[in-house]
């Protein structure tokens, strides 16, 4: 099982899934309307480590973490 957390404005709870990679995670998560609006703008990271590639591979215990665009100052 892959662990998925939405920070932020997501607003959703922790998911569990089963999943091998960010891309097969990608087309998962786009069924639910609610976030597939988040998913082009969120910064993602794989055990705590940002990635920019949907080509990379998920093992059971990873923990993936969208991180939604913040504005400060």
């Amino acid at each position: 099982m892959v662990i998925v957390e939405f920070l932020g404005p997501i607003n959703k709870e922790p998911m569990e899934l089963e999943v091998k990679s960010l891309k097969e995670l990608k087309e998962v998560l786009e069924k639910d309307e609610n976030l597939k609006k988040w998913l082009s703008s969120c910064a993602v990271a794989v055990n705590d480590k940002i990635v920019d590639s949907l080509d990379v591979e998920l093992k059971s215990g990873d923990k993936v973490v969208l991180l939604p665009p913040v504005c400060g100052g």
